[in-house]
């Protein structure tokens, strides 16, 4: 008998091990989705959290993780960066899921099918008015129009447009992005009526609104015609990047926004928590007058993205004709303080990089959050950031399995130090990684560990919309 207690006990242990393919073992639980926030075991199994646990749990793989917090993988409504190099920052950065929606792309199930078994993080897009409009125009460009594609269009012109919606639609796309800045000859009528098609197909709409800045007609001219199109259409909406956008009258937006909410309009955005935003001199962003439009700045607060210098006139006229990445200082740090800080702003980033050149938000984005805007300046609380980067953004896409640690959740999870953890990109080098975000978990498979990537992991899946 003094045999048999110790095999039965050493029996039950070895099958509770097998029961998790890892278990992350005295971690602070922080889950935004509950209000969850004590050390518990969380154990994952098939790609799945199969328990949350007051009580030790036992795996071959077990991680011990005290003192550090276990929340949801992070998620980006708005990364342009759908590349191996930029899953990798974002993983470093805690990012679980990124989705390309402001833009959108077409035709999307060659584009999901591009990045199938090859992801380290989960990915996803809109089905894009720009790359529809681009197509059906004709125009040269490649990511935004440069030509044909910022033109007026016929009636048939729209129908093949809408055509090209649908079929992205059912192919599983996240939504409708729409980049209204870009197609500077797109009427009122245009856009209202992508708007009347999405609410037919029950599709949100991720949309950069028209015009920015406090000049007339600017933000708020622009944040009135996609409030009046939603309400007319009955469409949902999100609003990307309102910091960058909305400047100065990032207060006025977010009072109007919140007013349309609480009078029944399914209407959302989002910001980063940078004082520049980026995109391509070639754009329309940069036709003329930009510098009043842009809250009137000078060619001096424009850095060009592949050598970090700052732009004069000379610069400017020739960098435009060749086309690329510019970061625009102009956001103040008192407006992005106060999107951090609103309870209805999403976090996002906008980020992308091309060879180690961007914007540092492509890299940083919500180490910095929790770094700078929770524990430094405590603009926000730690439970409330959270939130914004996890069970808001799942809640948007109607992504129940997403942006939570519970049972039958996806076993998406990031680990972090919220004592050290800190964004180390810079607008002079971006490509930097991240810190003290030691484990990052997608589908159950770890991608960071230790703080390091992991060779060869890819266990990020294609993302679609729940019909």
């Amino acid at each position: 008998m003094r045999l048999l207690l110790p095999l039965v006990l050493m029996s039950a242990l070895s099958a509770q091990s097998q029961q998790f393919d890892l278990v992350l073992a005295n971690g602070t639980v922080m889950d935004p989705a509950t209000g969850l926030n004590a050390v518990r075991y969380v154990g994952v199994r098939n790609g799945k959290i199969a328990a949350v646990s007051e009580r030790p749990l036992a795996s071959a793989n077990l991680v011990d993780v005290k003192g550090l917090v276990v929340a949801p993988g992070f998620i980006d409504l708005h990364s342009h960066g759908q590349t191996p190099e930029n899953y990798r920052f974002k993983a470093r950065d805690g990012v679980t899921t990124a989705l390309e929606l402001e833009v959108g792309v077409s035709p999307a199930p060659a584009w999901y099918a591009e990045r199938n078994g090859h992801a380290t993080i989960n990915f996803g897009a809109t089905v894009g008015h720009i790359p529809a409009r681009m197509a059906v125009l004709h125009d040269s460009g490649t990511f935004l129009p440069r030509d044909k594609g910022m033109g007026p269009t016929t009636p048939e012109q729209r129908a093949e447009v809408l055509s090209i919606l649908g079929k992205g639609l059912d192919d599983g796309a996240l939504g409708i992005g729409m980049g209204i800045a870009y197609v500077t000859e797109a009427t009122r009528a245009e856009i209202y009526e992508v708007f009347r098609f999405a609410a037919k197909r029950k599709a949100t709409v991720y949309v950069h609104m028209r015009n920015s800045g406090p000049a007339e007609p600017g933000a708020i001219d622009s944040l009135q015609e996609v409030l009046a199109d939603a309400a007319g259409s009955g469409a949902s909406l999100h609003i990307v990047h309102l910091t960058s956008t909305c400047l100065r009258e990032t207060d006025l937006a977010l009072e109007m926004i919140a007013g349309a909410r609480a009078r029944g309009l399914d209407v959302t955005t989002e910001a980063y928590p940078y004082t520049a935003g980026m995109t391509d001199l070639a754009s329309a962003i940069f036709a003329e007058g930009w510098e009043k439009r842009l809250g009137n700045i000078s060619y001096g607060d424009l850095q060009w993205a592949l050598t970090g210098e700052r732009l004069n006139a000379e610069s400017f006229a020739r960098y435009r004709k060749q086309g690329g990445m510019v970061a625009i200082h102009g956001i103040p740090e008192e407006v992005v303080r106060t999107a951090m800080a609103n309870a209805m702003v999403m976090i996002a980033s906008d980020g992308i990089l091309q060879e180690g050149k961007g914007h540092p938000r492509a890299a940083g984005t919500y180490a910095r959050v929790l770094g700078r805007y929770v524990r430094e300046q405590h603009a926000v609380s730690l439970m409330e950031a959270l939130r914004k980067m996890t069970v808001m953004p799942a809640d948007r896409l109607g992504m129940k399995s997403k942006g939570r640690i519970a049972v039958g959740a996806d076993a998406d999870i990031t680990v972090f130090d919220p004592a050290h953890i800190t964004d180390k990109a810079t607008f002079d080098n971006p490509a930097q990684y991240s810190e003290g975000i030691p484990y990052v978990i997608v589908n159950g498979v770890m991608v960071v560990k230790q703080g390091q990537l992991v060779d060869g992991a890819t266990p990020g899946r294609g993302v679609r919309r729940v019909q």
